[in-house]
């Protein structure tokens, strides 16, 4: 893979920041609002990276009207505290702060609602290194990684997708990348399972951060 990538696409959860306590702690809370018991957490890691109502359909079984409740359970107790039980990985801010030194232009693409991305990004104040921070619709927009990859696409004005490329820790941000035309690159510290990243379409995985860096502007080995 060359580096020679001049828009750099950011998924949020597991890949900038470590999200987990709060989505599993928000999961947990619904369930048990609704009257449900929730599974041991461990079964619940496939809930980190997808968007929330595929999870809660496919790893949960909930539809209709228990569906539209938990996910309205879920946000009510993410918007308040469930957002910032969350903290950026080590070495995220010195990697943006390189990429950005060397020209690239940032962007975060995230299934994650655009509202809440925006404020846990403000609070750790990394917003300030992304031209744009896409996520989905409270509305259920943009409820596909494709579409948000779109949607950031048109944002950033992005021409020549070989010019772009895909950073996230799951099968989705893989396959998201791989409907827009995009090159991916995994994450290799978030919350992919063994194998994941490459079985669907990773062309590298870097290991931490300060890699992934090397790797996007061809300093690996120097």
């Amino acid at each position: 893979m060359k580096p020679d990538f001049d828009y750099i696409l950011f998924d949020l959860d597991g890949t900038l920041t470590d999200s987990k306590e709060g989505i599993l702690n928000c999961i947990v809370h619904a369930l048990s609002a609704l009257g449900l018991e929730a599974p041991d957490r461990e079964k619940l890691m496939p809930f980190l990276g997808p968007p929330l109502t595929w999870s809660f359909k496919n790893i949960c079984g909930l539809e209709g009207g228990l569906l539209d409740a938990a996910v309205k359970k879920y946000r009510e107790r993410y918007s308040t505290v469930g957002l910032f039980e969350n903290r950026p990985y080590d070495g995220i801010r010195e990697m943006l702060t390189e990429l950005r030194a060397a020209g690239r232009h940032l962007a975060v693409a995230t299934s994650k609602p655009e509202a809440f991305s925006v404020r846990i990004l403000e609070r750790f104040e990394l917003a300030e290194y992304f031209e744009t921070i896409c996520g989905s619709g409270l509305d259920g927009s943009l409820d596909t990684k494709a579409e948000v990859i779109e949607e950031t696409l048109r944002r950033l004005g992005v021409t020549d997708r070989s010019k772009a490329v895909m950073i996230g820790d799951r099968k989705h941000d893989m396959q998201g990348a791989a409907q827009t035309g995009l090159a991916a690159i995994g994450a290799g510290w978030g919350y992919a399972e063994e194998g994941e990243l490459e079985e669907n379409g990773a062309e590298q995985i870097a290991s931490d951060p300060k890699e992934l860096a090397e790797l996007l502007l061809g300093n690996i080995g120097q």
